[in-house]
Formats: C-alpha cells, structure tokens, sequence
C-alpha cells in the first residue's frame, strides 16, 4: 500500500478511549441531568478527540452509559463493539476506583501489565478514566469520588476471536490502548500482542518458544512440537510478518531457544533479512532464490522457471522435494537474520513446512 493511500485511510480510537468517553458521558449526566451527544477525551499522545456517545440511562443513583468503538479504517475485531461504563458517585474526595464488568477479561496469568486477578484494563486506559472522571468533577467543583466498571457489550463472544486466552485473559475483551488513538495499519495493535505474549511465556517458565506466522503453521507446529517436546501452549506465539520486531522482544525477555516454523513464503523473506515479511518484493525474493538455485544446483534452466515463478508456492513445487540443499539454504539463511536482528544471545533452530504441513526441511533436532 502506498503512504498516499495510507495518510487516506480514516483513524479509529481504541477501547481504551471508548472507556474513558463512556466514564466521562456518565458523569456528566450524572451532574447534569442531560444526555451528551458527544463528550471530548484527552488521548495518551497529547491529542484530544470527540467520541460521539450512543445511550445513557440512570438507576438507583448509577449511570450506564455506552459508546460504540470505531476502529476507523484499521481492521480489528472491536470495531463497531459497544464499550460502556457504569458510573456512580463515592465518597471517597478525588479517588476513582475502576472494575472490569460483564465482558472485560480477567487476567490469569503472569507477564502481562496487570497482575493475574486483575481486570484486563491497561495502564494506559485506567489513566484515560482517572483523567476523563477528574476533569468532569473539577469541571462541577466536586469533592466527590467516582466509581467506574467497564464492560464490553458481547465481549465474551468477540474474545472468542482473539489471542486473549492464550495470553491468559480470561471470559472476555481486554482494554487496550497506548495512545487513544488507532492509526490504520500501524500494527500497534499486533506487535503489542506480540510483546505480550513473549512477556506471558517468559512468566510461565518458557526456555524455547515456537514461532509461526500464522493460524495454519502454529497448528501443524502445535501438532509436532507438543507431542514430542510437551510444550505449553503459552511458547507457541504467533508473530504474523513481525520478524525483526518479534526477535528483539525475544532479547527483552531473554528466551534462550526459538524455532522459527513456516510455510516457504515467509521463510524466503525471512532468509533475506526482511524486517516485516508482508507480501511485497516479490521479484527480489524470486532473483534472490534464483540465485540460491543456480549455485546449490547448477541448472541454469531451473533457476530460470524460478526466477519466472508466480508465487512462493509455485517455486516450491520446483525445488521440493528434489533439490533439499536449496532448502537448506534458505533455512540457515533464516538464522543468520534471525540471529542479526536478535541483540541478545539465543539458539535458533528453522522449521519450513510444504503446504500441507509436512516438515520439510528442520535445521537441526533438540
């Protein structure tokens, strides 16, 4: 995608913000007595964006009210999710006290932001709320507290779809949010997960985690690794087309054993040092293992109909299973980027896998 399409596509704001607005909306019915059509939020980054609200509704002395999140043009599985807040009054002079509700998960594990027993709510959300419910009751010169719970309308479904319980987030959404803001395409989102999910197998003990790129090759790798190494779920992580990123974080949490396990697509880009293996430069990938090919074989008529390859998998089809040198090649070459974008020692070991999840080439057996 181009930057002229990029600067085109509409941002969002993050469920941490949808939080703080519906947190703000309640207060301010609650001093009021009026229903606001939008209510303005100071975001993480310094910014400050108005979040329309859809409904607020009182009940014996609370306020429920709720926002819709619009993720913009970024896709995410939030997007269009009803995040809402149920707000009262304490009297406890300046204080907010922030609980998760129906739809916030529970975290379970160790290695996140917040510790396990603790409602999913990020940092960075529950300053969002503080601030939002402060400013609201400065504003109506309130020496009164707040009481906040944030829950997410379907939560438990939508978390279904979503890394949460293998982070060891528990029966719902988490609050997420670093910024306030969601910029499309970004990958804030992703490479927090990420991040996330290296900190929670760190926690558990992990020394080796396996990483795939997708849904697809995290399966077959489950299916091999659990059976023969008995891993826990919490070292297979899924670092989509972060290579570089996801190396450094390996180094912040210091893993000392990674098998890097994917399809052939993403093992090129890998192997020539990409630092994000989305699905561009194709032609210099197909140059580069032309090149593998013509000096691993000799057959310049190969490398040829490699070099005019449609796709990764096409050219697959080609070397494999005739030519496993060439294969070999690409695996080590895996690891020598691997190991130039990790800052901190760590044993590599490559997996490739053909398309139907067969190994066919393993650098070496641990």
């Amino acid at each position: 995608m181009s930057d002229r399409e990029t600067k085109n596509l509409r941002p969002g704001f993050t469920t941490g913000t949808a939080a703080a607005a519906a947190v703000k909306a309640a207060l301010v019915y609650l001093f009021t007595k009026q229903v606001p059509g939008s209510v303005k939020i100071n975001l993480l980054n310094g910014q400050t964006i108005e979040v329309l609200v859809d409904l607020v509704s009182a009940h014996n002395g609370l306020v429920r009210a709720v926002v819709v999140k619009d993720a913009g043009d970024d896709p995410d599985i939030t997007h269009l999710a009803r995040i809402g807040a149920v707000v009262g009054l304490t009297d406890k002079a300046g204080t907010v006290e922030i609980t998760g509700g129906k739809g916030v998960g529970m975290v379970t594990k160790p290695g996140l932001e917040i510790a396990p027993g603790e409602p999913a709510i990020n940092p960075g959300p529950r300053k969002m709320i503080r601030e939002s419910a402060l400013q609201v009751l400065d504003q109506y010169h309130s020496n009164a507290g707040v009481s906040a719970e944030i829950f997410v309308e379907n939560g438990e479904v939508l978390a279904e779809k979503t890394l949460n319980r293998r982070l060891g987030i528990e029966g719902g959404l988490s609050i997420l949010g670093t910024t306030g803001v969601v910029t499309p395409l970004s990958h804030e989102a992703y490479t927090a997960t990420i991040r996330s999910a290296m900190s929670v197998a760190g926690a558990c003990g992990c020394d080796h985690v396996v990483l795939t790129t997708g849904r697809r090759s995290e399966r077959f790798s489950q299916a091999f690794f659990c059976d023969l190494y008995k891993l826990h779920p919490e070292a297979f992580i899924q670092i989509g087309d972060f290579f570089s990123i996801s190396m450094e974080s390996l180094a912040e949490h210091k893993i000392p054993n990674a098998t890097l396990a994917v399809f052939f697509g993403k093992a090129l880009k890998m192997a020539q040092g990409f630092v994000h293996t989305h699905a561009a430069k194709s032609e210099l990938t197909m140059e580069w293992l032309s090149d593998v090919v013509k000096k691993e074989t000799g057959n310049k008529t190969l490398a040829r109909h490699v070099l005019n390859a449609n796709t990764a998998r096409h050219a697959f089809g080609m070397i494999w299973p005739e030519y496993p040198d060439v294969l070999e090649k690409v695996g080590r070459a895996m690891i020598r980027s691997a190991e130039k974008f990790c800052p901190a020692p760590c044993r590599f070991r490559a997996v490739i896998y053909d398309f139907q999840g067969t190994i066919a080439f393993d650098s070496h057996t641990w």
